[in-house]
């Protein structure tokens, strides 16, 4: 897609992928975290969500697809620092731990919407040279 052969070569990709990585081991280690089921597997859910959609995104092979999983992809990054406003409102992790994994989020999240932006524009040209090339 565009400037990538894979999305394994992309970097927001693999930041999202290893943001997930460690929301695994955290909501493993965790015991407020780890026993409550439901947080715990929302967490992970969402967490994955992210690198996944990236991943669906790219292999559908057309620039309205992977805008379309991107946004969902960065829609799972806000669900997921949401959860992580939410372990701090609950003392669940203290405000240092919070603002780690919030601060990945927020990068990710700024990658995923300049990626966005810039097939929005590649997208915009082709339309554009398609259209020359019909006139």
């Amino acid at each position: 897609m565009a400037k990538y052969s894979s999305f394994e070569e992309m970097q927001v990709y693999q930041k999202a992928l290893k943001f997930a990585v460690n929301a695994y081991l955290l909501a493993n280690k965790n015991d407020s975290i780890s026993k409550n089921f439901g947080l715990k597997d929302q967490l992970q859910r969402g967490a994955l969500s992210i690198s996944n959609n990236i991943a669906e995104g790219f292999e559908r092979e057309t620039i309205k697809e992977m805008i379309r999983f991107l946004y969902i992809a960065k829609g799972s990054a806000g669900e997921c620092r949401n959860m992580f406003t939410f372990f701090n409102e609950m003392s669940y992790l203290s405000d240092e731990e919070c603002k780690i994994y919030k601060s990945e989020l927020f990068e990710i999240s700024g990658q995923l919407g300049n990626y966005i932006k810039y097939l929005k524009n590649l997208e915009k040209q082709n339309k554009l040279s398609q259209k020359t090339e019909n006139s």
